[in-house]
């Protein structure tokens, strides 16, 4: 197994999982301060990735 290819992968993902949190958070932040109504509610909706990243 090339554990060193397994690691560069999970990096990225976790990366990723990162920016999508803290851009849900500022945009939410946002819309407090902007008065906007939250109660409608917001859904993202986040591809499944199929296969290995290169």
């Amino acid at each position: 197994m090339d554990y060193k290819r397994m690691y560069f992968q999970l990096a990225a993902k976790v990366a990723d999982a990162m920016d999508i949190l803290l851009k849900a958070q500022q945009e939410t932040e946002q819309e407090f301060m902007d008065g906007e109504s939250l109660s409608e509610g917001k859904v993202m909706v986040i591809p499944e990735e199929r296969g290995e990243c290169d």
